[in-house]
């Protein structure tokens, strides 16, 4: 799987190039530091998988994105910043990973890219075939108002519903939503 790093901060490139070597199916082929050089070299190597920093000089990375032809590589955003998480899921990221990267993670959001390529490979087989289940290790994304969270299934207690709401009691809080 060809991929590319494009993050301002050189150190931040050097320990996903040294994360992403332990796993054989990913080719790390190039890096740029800026959205100008990732276009270029999105344009020259073609690769399936763009590891993205958001805030960067000049256009940041949802500007990235917006600028780039279609079809465009799958995206696992890295960042420090929780606050883009909502909008990089509705520019249909495939990952939100926060800095420094859990190599845990990492491998979550690698699986979930192998995944989505099979179901893309088998769509026919993929329609009949039974859901995964999910694990007490899965999370799911919560927003109420303006909070939102990546809440573990194993934090969720009990799911009750309030008419055309549904109030999710779990550690950190009991949010309702729609």
């Amino acid at each position: 799987m060809k991929t590319i790093i494009v993050d301002d901060e050189r150190l931040a490139r050097e320990e996903l190039r040294a994360l992403l070597a332990e796993h054989e199916s990913v080719e790390v082929c190039g890096e740029a530091a800026n959205a100008t050089s990732a276009i270029r070299l999105i344009q020259e190597l073609h690769p399936d998988l763009m590891f993205l920093d958001i805030e960067m000089p000049g256009m940041n990375g949802f500007q990235l994105i917006e600028a780039l032809p279609a079809p465009h590589p799958q995206i696992i955003f890295v960042t420090a910043y929780d606050a883009f998480a909502l909008r990089a899921f509705e520019v249909n990221a495939l990952d939100y990973l926060m800095k420094p990267v859990n190599p845990r993670r990492l491998v979550e959001a690698l699986n979930k890219l192998q995944t989505r390529a099979e179901n893309n490979n088998n769509d026919d087989e993929a329609d009949e075939a039974p859901a995964t289940p999910l694990t007490e290790e899965d999370r799911i994304f919560v927003r109420d108002g303006e909070r939102c969270w990546f809440v573990p299934l194993r934090e969720l207690k009990l799911l009750e519903t309030e008419g055309n709401y549904t109030r999710l009691h779990m550690k950190s809080g009991s949010p309702l939503l729609y």
